[in-house]
């Protein structure tokens, strides 16, 4: 919800610079930081889009090796495992496996 509302203050930043252009005048001093601003937040907001990928549910490749560190995620509320890839040197977050209860 936060991030669509931030795409939206970025697209009206953008909105009033393209008004601030046909218009002309005293608000024309404000077009870089309006259209800076605007550019700014939506593509910091896509990069962190990127950035951040969603806890997988996949198993993991042979090739990762766990880390033994477990957190729940914040946003799904997701018990999370971190595993490591030692060839790209890249983290990577799976939901971790549920135990078993014993008899």
């Amino acid at each position: 919800m936060l991030m669509i509302a931030l795409y939206v203050v970025g697209a009206i930043l953008l909105l009033i610079a393209a008004i601030a252009l046909l218009v002309g005048g005293a608000l024309a001093l404000f077009l870089p930081q309006l259209v800076i601003g605007g550019l700014f937040l939506i593509v910091a907001l896509a990069i962190e889009r990127w950035r951040y990928k969603p806890v997988s549910e996949s198993r993991p490749d042979p090739r990762w090796t766990d880390t033994g560190e477990r957190f729940v995620d914040p946003e799904t509320g997701v018990l999370t495992a971190v595993y490591f890839d030692p060839a790209k040197g890249e983290r990577h977050y799976l939901a971790a496996p549920r135990a078993t209860p014993g008899p």
